[in-house]
């Protein structure tokens, strides 16, 4: 990455202040994830911790999205590895992981005798629901951010679009719409960039 797009698009004003401060932000980030944990993290590491711009968020969602496993992991190894280097990276996972994994063995104990009820299954169906709602929101909420994109906001709607049609109307594999879409989509934003550059 240049310093070119980091000057047109400011940094964040804020970062994490120690170890303990990421460890305790993705403790309470893990424990209101509840389905649509990308609100979340935007939210709370945009708007309220101004740890991140929403470009560098797009940025880094987007290379956490690809690499293997959760992205929310990957994203949190990332700024906690920036941050404080290993250690860090390893706060914030550990803020991460430990409350959540606690909770929800606890609440295995706790539902087992009922997760297989008619109302349980509706429960759940329903909380599926409202977590595509809240990330069809942030998805809409971040758009602006695309008009900094050296491809321009139309090609990443019309990327964006294939996606969509790709994964949720043909149910193509990710890893080949990835294969696929991803390095097509590298090479134009590269040539854009390099004509950015040179005009």
């Amino acid at each position: 990455m240049t310093d070119a797009p980091q000057a047109h698009r400011g940094a964040a004003p804020n970062k994490p202040k120690s170890k303990t401060d990421l460890f305790t932000s993705f403790t309470l980030l893990a424990l209101q994830g509840f389905g649509g944990v990308l609100v979340v993290v935007q939210r709370e590491l945009v708007d309220k911790k101004q740890w991140l711009t929403n470009d560098e968020f797009i940025e880094d969602w987007a290379v956490a999205q690809i690499l293997p496993g959760p992205n929310v992991v990957n994203l949190a190894l990332m700024i906690g590895g920036r941050s404080f280097g290993i250690a860090g990276a390893l706060a914030a996972l550990s803020g991460l992981l430990l409350a959540p994994t606690a909770l929800v063995l606890l609440l295995a104990v706790a539902v087992a005798g009922v997760a297989d009820t008619a109302v349980a299954q509706g429960m759940l169906r329903g909380m599926g629901a409202v977590s595509a709602g809240l990330i069809a929101a942030v998805g809409i909420k971040l758009m602006g951010a695309l008009k900094n994109n050296p491809m321009g906001m139309l090609t990443c709607i019309g990327i964006g679009a294939l996606t969509f049609v790709a994964i949720g109307l043909l149910r193509l594999p990710l890893a080949w719409v990835l294969l696929s879409l991803g390095p097509l989509a590298s090479v134009w934003a590269a040539h854009c960039i390099k004509q950015r550059g040179a005009a």
